[in-house]
């Protein structure tokens, strides 16, 4: 009888070492689909992140693009103005120098 009692034990033990090892590999494959699935979520926010990141930088890119543009634009409007009064000047005041100049030329100093 005493046989049949540790025979039983050990069917014992080894049954609940067979379930401790099922409790275990159960815990790796949870950990393990875990794992996966906050690797799947991390790439997700990522590509999410660079996305916006990026359409971001696109609209930058537009707006200063464009600010270019119509600094360029501006400049253009600027330089013309400027041209133009100083061609104004000149010819208001052109009979003037040329006056001047043949004043000097034809005056004989001694």
């Amino acid at each position: 009888m005493e046989a049949n009692r540790g025979q039983g034990g050990i069917q014992l033990l080894l049954a609940a070492e067979q379930e401790a090892q099922h409790i275990v590999n159960a815990a790796r494959s949870a950990k393990m689909a875990r794992l996966k699935q906050a690797k799947e979520e991390a790439e997700k926010e990522i590509a999410e992140f660079r996305a916006q990141m990026e359409a971001e930088f696109q609209r930058k890119v537009a707006e200063s693009s464009g600010d270019t543009g119509s600094n360029v634009k501006r400049l253009e409007q600027e330089t013309e103005a400027k041209i133009q009064h100083l061609k104004m000047e000149a010819s208001s005041i052109s009979h003037e120098v040329v006056h001047m100049l043949l004043k000097h030329v034809t005056t004989v100093k001694y």
